[in-house]
């Protein structure tokens, strides 16, 4: 009985070494004049090798918060060792990763797509570069991640969306977006450029690799439909897949999993020899 409590307790111990590295830091927002936490998972040092590592971030939804994704979805350290990938998870409070038109303190866009990778790129082994670099959230964050990134391409060679609200006039009264974009009448156009739906005009073809997830049951399927259909129409190459689930956890659980190793796939392919 003891060798057995032994092993298992050798067992565990063995795979939190192998387990990535996990840290939360404070990153500053110069844009608005304040800090905040961040997780960042690297591989673990049993795998690391001397290179530098691509990062995919990866961006909460609506009422998350920084530590949602590596306390709902563990296996993320796991992933990191796999695909010797770094994730970041910053915080996004519930603004939807925009410079918000209305409120000038709120300058989600640049904080995100600008401060973050500067941060992450000074202080670890990364592949500083948009071949190097991907985004991808669940619900907001996966509209933050498909506008961020189809935005930034300069920054994000790649880009991604679960669950995600890629279509802010879906529901003009909710999620806080009357306070971030204002008067749904006075600044109408506003609510059509600050959506993805609305991107899909001043993208090129073949600019960003793209990949879209979402539920049959989830309330955010018809606009994740249309969004398929105007990428398709435009002629734009994109990754899409639908199957049976909800806006919940245990489906951003899975479709977690197909987007990182989509992500590696592009990483892998664009690594010079």
């Amino acid at each position: 009985m003891r060798k057995a409590f032994l092993l298992v307790v050798f067992s565990f111990a063995l795979l939190s070494v192998q387990a990535a590295i996990v840290d939360t830091v404070w990153i500053e927002s110069k844009a608005m004049k304040k800090s905040f936490r961040c997780v960042v998972i690297q591989p673990s040092a049993s795998t690391q090798q001397k290179r530098l590592y691509p990062v995919t971030y990866l961006l909460h939804g609506y009422g998350g918060w920084y530590a949602n994704w590596i306390i709902r979805v563990p296996e993320l350290k796991f992933y990191a060792d796999q695909y010797q990938m770094m994730l970041v998870c910053p915080e996004g409070n519930n603004d939807w990763y925009i410079n918000s038109p209305e409120i000038d303190s709120l300058q989600w866009e640049t904080y995100i797509a600008v401060e973050i990778p500067a941060y992450i790129d000074s202080h670890y082994p990364t592949k500083a570069n948009r071949m190097g670099r991907a985004i991808t959230g669940l619900s907001m964050g996966g509209h933050g991640g498909l506008y961020l990134g189809l935005k930034n391409s300069t920054t994000f060679g790649a880009c991604g969306s679960m669950s995600g609200g890629v279509d802010l006039r879906f529901r003009k009264s909710s999620w806080s977006l009357l306070r971030l974009l204002g008067d749904t009448t006075q600044h109408a156009q506003r609510w059509i450029d600050y959506s993805v739906t609305g991107l899909v005009d001043k993208i090129k073809p073949g600019e960003s690799e793209i990949i879209i997830d979402c539920g049959t049951e989830d309330f955010f399927f018809g606009i994740n439909e249309k969004l398929h259909q105007q990428l398709a129409l435009r002629g734009i190459p994109h990754e899409y897949t639908t199957r049976a689930g909800k806006h919940d956890w245990n489906y951003w659980k899975n479709a977690v999993s197909f987007q990182l190793l989509f992500f590696h796939h592009y990483f892998t392919k664009t690594e010079t020899p």
